[in-house]
């Protein structure tokens, strides 16, 4: 007899129809099925959405609004907690089966376990699904049975065991169920920006949802795969996928790359050292959620307990002028007004203004996860968490606290003719390549020249780079043990 009680599916960060385990799931059972998603926006989890994230969220769900309609159904849209607000769905509709793919936050999970209880109690199946990596944090141990806390033994391990299933075929339809629940509007949810577009950097930079995940996909195989090992440390060209927020929000899986990756290698052999480095960037991503899983407080708290007692400073005068990009270095500059008007930054750049925060300036670097939080497309709370503990040196697998980016020797190797700099931080248009990584150090006479008025027109450095480096290798040294 066939089985007509709905089953409820549970959007999250999964925003895709093609390769989605938990919905290809719910379609099997050949009952009808209710789509929904919450937006938790509730107090109690500290970690909402940034409005950089927002603006994502609204543009990718009003696409998988317009792909479940082709297919026949709607999304139900609601606010609130997310375990509660699932809970009181799956009542209302009496479901027998609710299906979510799961959440690798600490918070998420918790409401998942709440979840589950509550959906026992009243005799309605629970059925969760990853996806969202190549592996499971659990998967990945080491010989000892225990979480890895360094990348290149993590990463061994997982290429020992790579080869995904093959990716789920796009449903050509579904059975959506004939209910009638409460929905809201997605316009009225207010996601993007009111008082201000300040978003229209990000309209002209991004094309969120499932499309647009698989038009950068192979726009990049087609072009900067290549020589991505080369050029992905160049801020000025476009040499690196920029899937980040895609991969994010779920638009697209893991190993849908992966497969179309080798899918490109059996017909272009050349392109593997491009390849391999880039899918070992998505290991990264992996390790990144493997750290967060097993130490949950890794957001907040420094991996590395020395760190409770590093001397950081409060200075909220230089933090803006951070946030600003008005710090007077002039790479730094560049990569800060780069976020600001795209939500993206180039990894590299990530690396040395992040540098310059914690290290130079000895700000927290709490302060700058909070920043990129709020202002990066594709902010990810294990990404995130794990990149500035990277940096400070406070991670698991951090940099050495003696590594301090100079962001003007960086500049010079990476940013060699001044192009990326140039293009974000126009003040310095007519300096010569030459002095455009340390105007500071030009002669007047070249200032003059381009317009230039140090401390009028373009910040004078707001520390002192030498100096601020031996204060920072000062404070490791007190820490270390």
């Amino acid at each position: 007899m066939i089985n007509t009680q709905p089953v409820l599916f549970c959007f999250r960060n999964d925003l895709r129809v093609s390769d989605n385990p938990a919905l290809t799931a719910a379609v099997e059972t050949g009952q009808p099925v209710i789509a929904c998603f919450i937006l938790d926006n509730t107090s109690s989890n500290p970690w909402l959405p940034g409005g950089a994230s927002r603006w994502w969220l609204h543009h990718s769900l009003q696409n998988l609004e317009i792909s479940l309609a082709k297919l026949g159904g709607q999304l139900i849209l609601q606010r609130g907690p997310w375990d509660q607000s699932v809970l009181n769905l799956a009542k209302q509709a009496d479901v027998s089966t609710v299906f979510f793919s799961r959440a690798y936050e600490p918070f998420g999970a918790t409401q998942e376990v709440n979840l589950k209880s509550q959906l026992d109690s009243l005799n309605i199946e629970t059925k969760r699904y990853g996806g969202y990596l190549f592996f499971e944090p659990e998967q990945i141990k080491t010989l000892n049975d225990e979480p890895y806390k360094v990348f290149t033994p993590f990463w061994k391990r997982c290429l020992e065991r790579l080869n995904p299933k093959l990716p789920h075929n796009r449903p050509q339809s579904l059975d959506f169920a004939k209910v009638s629940l409460p929905s809201d509007k997605l316009e009225n949810w207010k996601l993007l920006p009111t008082k201000s577009d300040w978003a229209v950097g990000l309209k002209q930079t991004w094309r969120p949802g499932e499309e647009g995940a698989w038009s950068r996909l192979t726009e990049f195989f087609d072009g900067a795969v290549q020589d991505y090992k080369e050029k992905r440390d160049v801020p000025s060209v476009i040499g690196t996928s920029r899937l980040s927020p895609h991969l994010h929000f779920g638009e697209i899986t893991p190993r849908q790359i992966w497969h179309y990756a080798q899918a490109a290698l059996s017909s272009a052999p050349q392109l593997q050292k491009g390849t391999d480095a880039f899918i070992r960037e998505l290991g990264w991503r992996d390790f990144s959620y493997h750290l967060l899983h097993h130490w949950p407080h890794l957001p907040e708290s420094p991996f590395r307990k020395q760190f409770a007692e590093f001397p950081w400073q409060k200075d909220s005068e230089s933090l803006r002028k951070w946030q600003k990009g008005q710090t007077g270095i002039p790479l730094v500059d560049a990569g800060m007004r780069e976020l600001w008007h795209t939500g993206w930054m180039h990894n590299r750049v990530r690396m040395i203004v992040a540098s310059l925060l914690v290290k130079n300036l000895l700000i927290p670097w709490q302060e700058g996860e909070a920043w990129f939080w709020d202002t990066l497309v594709d902010a990810d709370l294990g990404n995130n968490a794990a990149g500035w503990q990277w940096v400070a040196g406070s991670g698991a697998d951090a940099a050495p606290y003696f590594r301090i980016f100079n962001p003007v020797t960086q500049s010079q190797k990476f940013d060699s003719d001044g192009v990326y700099i140039k293009q974000w931080v126009p003040e310095l248009q007519k300096l010569p390549a030459k002095h455009i990584h340390a105007p500071w150090l030009a002669p007047e006479s070249v200032l003059k020249q381009a317009s230039l008025t140090l401390g009028q027109n373009y910040p004078l450095p707001i520390v002192d780079l030498k100096a601020s480096r031996q204060r920072a290798l000062d404070a490791y040294q007190a820490i270390k043990t």
